[in-house]
Parts: structure tokens; sequence; C-alpha cells
């Protein structure tokens, strides 16, 4: 047996796995609030209980791993593989950043799982770009080394968030000032971006915002999903512009992507705001900001660009490491 956990900074995922001669098959699985648990090992060992012990546990973590440790970014957790191991009894432990579970997850999904954005994409072999936003902005890259991809962690999400016109100028200025610093892609592709774009848009007053989507979002548990339900459902001006504007700042980050590992392979888009916002990603703000990249727009053209609508990627991919691992 296997465990695998998908450790989020709203969510953790734990599933244990048995190994087969036509794969992993599932056994059982159970998903946790992460902020009402102090450490990762306390939630493993309540979804263990009294039953036999897995033979080998791999995790995908929302934080840099270094030398076997991580300090996740979202959450006040370190989390150890020797600790993880001695604590749960369990002989080898794995942590693994999050977006390279994802990433190898992803490779597992069947064609009717993905949505096609480039209708001018072809097809080809290549390194992957990958991207996926939701509490926080991850990014990873599957290297194709000739053979099969391998996937490479990165901490892009934290990058500097780059302005591309003078309304993004304006956030800018209007984010340094609110968070005292760095404005990172991160504090823009997120849930908790979407609604600090929101408030910046309104404080324009381009366009207005309603008073009523202003009281529902002033009461509501999840802001950022009552502004996608506001532009996907009500057509709210402001909550869809938000979303516009999302997507187009979402589009160039995924092509600064692209060109910084020559991602020939294209994009594939995981995380859970990506399958919500679906119909304002096809609407062509995002492949606008894809595709401005000067003289590389050619390029950028021809690229395949994908949104998975699995949101258990993680999961699975950190099983299939350690499957791999143990062959």
């Amino acid at each position: 047996m296997l465990l695998a956990g998908d450790i989020g900074g709203t969510k953790t995922l734990l599933a244990l796995y048995e190994t087969g001669p036509d794969g992993l098959i599932e056994l059982r699985e159970k998903t946790y609030q992460s902020t009402g648990y102090a450490s990762l090992e306390v939630i493993a060992r309540e979804f263990l209980g009294d039953g036999p012990l897995p033979e080998a546990a791999c995790f995908g973590v929302a934080g840099p791993v270094l030398d076997g440790c991580c300090r996740t970014t979202n959450l006040p957790w370190r989390i150890s593989e020797r600790t993880m191991a001695e604590t749960l009894g369990i002989g080898r432990v794995k942590l693994l950043n999050d977006l390279q579970a994802m990433a190898l997850g992803l490779l597992t999904l069947g064609p009717e799982n993905w949505v096609e954005l480039n209708p001018e994409a072809v097809p080809a072999q290549g390194t992957l770009a990958v991207l996926a936003p939701g509490t926080g902005l991850g990014e990873a890259i599957l290297y194709w080394d000739g053979s099969m991809h391998q996937p490479l962690a990165t901490e892009g999400g934290h990058a500097d968030f780059a302005p591309n016109d003078a309304i993004e100028d304006g956030l800018l200025a209007y984010l340094r000032q609110k968070l005292g610093g760095h404005v990172s892609y991160e504090r823009i592709l997120s849930g908790a971006g979407i609604v600090d774009l929101y408030g910046y848009l309104g404080s324009t007053g381009i366009p207005p915002e309603a008073p009523e989507v202003a009281a529902l979002l002033a009461r509501a548990e999840d802001p950022a999903s009552e502004i996608s339900r506001a532009a996907l459902e009500e057509g709210d001006p402001l909550s869809r512009e938000t979303l516009r504007r999302f997507a187009l700042i979402f589009g160039a980050e995924a092509g600064n992507l692209v060109l910084k590992c020559l991602a020939r392979g294209g994009v594939l888009i995981g995380g859970g705001i990506p399958p919500k916002i679906l119909p304002l990603l096809r609407d062509g703000a995002f492949l606008q900001g894809f595709r401005a990249k000067g003289r590389f727009e050619g390029f950028m053209r021809s690229l395949s660009v994908r949104v998975a609508l699995d949101a258990r990627t993680a999961l699975r991919g950190a099983a299939e490491f350690m499957a791999r691992d143990l062959r």
C-alpha cells in the first residue's frame, strides 16, 4: 500500500492506494480542512487510524521542498520526511512540491478531461509549462528528456508582477500600497487576488460597483466565488471585468513561463479556479495576454493551452511518483 497526499493551504487530501499489475488502485480517500490541524502528522495519524501501515508515502506540499523539508507557504507548518517517517512508522516518505505532483498527475488524464483554449494549436512533443491558480499560484515544468516528462519544481508564482498597460500600472501601485512592498503574480492569480483585483477595478469606477453585489460580498464567506458567480450567472459588469482582467494577466504569465523553459509542448492548466471560470478563459482575453510576446507572437500562436477539468491530479501524481520509485 501507498499513502498519498495533496497538501494545500485550504484543504488536505489523503488517499491509500494499492499497487497492482494494472497500476494503482485507490482504496479510500478523505479530505480535511488544513487550517483545522496543527500539523500534517496529526492528519495522517487520524487518517491511518489503527489499520495496517503503508509501505511508503508521498505528499505534494504547497511550498518549496529543500533537503527533505518544507515550510508551507500558506500554512504555519514545517513538514519533514524524516519526522513523518518516524512519527507514522512508515519506512519511506517523500515530499514533492505540490505542482510537481500535480504535473505528474496531469499526465495521467484522458482526452475527456481537457478543454483546449487555443483553436490554432499545433500538437507537438516537448517540454510543458504547468500553472495552477487556487489558494496560491503554483508553477512547474514538465521537462521532456527525449523519452518521458520529468517534473521540475519552481516557485515562479512568487516572481515580480509585470504590468502590461496603464490599468495594470495602477493595479501594481494599488497592491504595492496595500501589501506594503513586493507584488508577485500570486497576489493576483489566486482566490485572494480576484478579490483584490475586484477592489482595485471598483476603485477606478470603470465599471462602477453594483450596490447589491457589494452587499453580497460584505457577508460572503468566499468573496472570490461570489465574484465569479456574479460574473457568470448575473453578468455583473465589474465582476465580469475582474475575471476578464484576471484571464488577461493569467495568459501573460503563462506565456512568460513558456518562454523561460521553451515549452514546445504547450501549457497545462490545473488548480481549482480555471474550471470554474472556463467560459471567461475561452472568451479571448487569456489568449490575448498569452500571445502578446512581441517577436515570439507567431510561436505562441501555435502552442496548445489545455485546462484540466479534474481537480484531483496532485493526489494521483504523488501516488504515481512513489509507485515509480518502488518499481
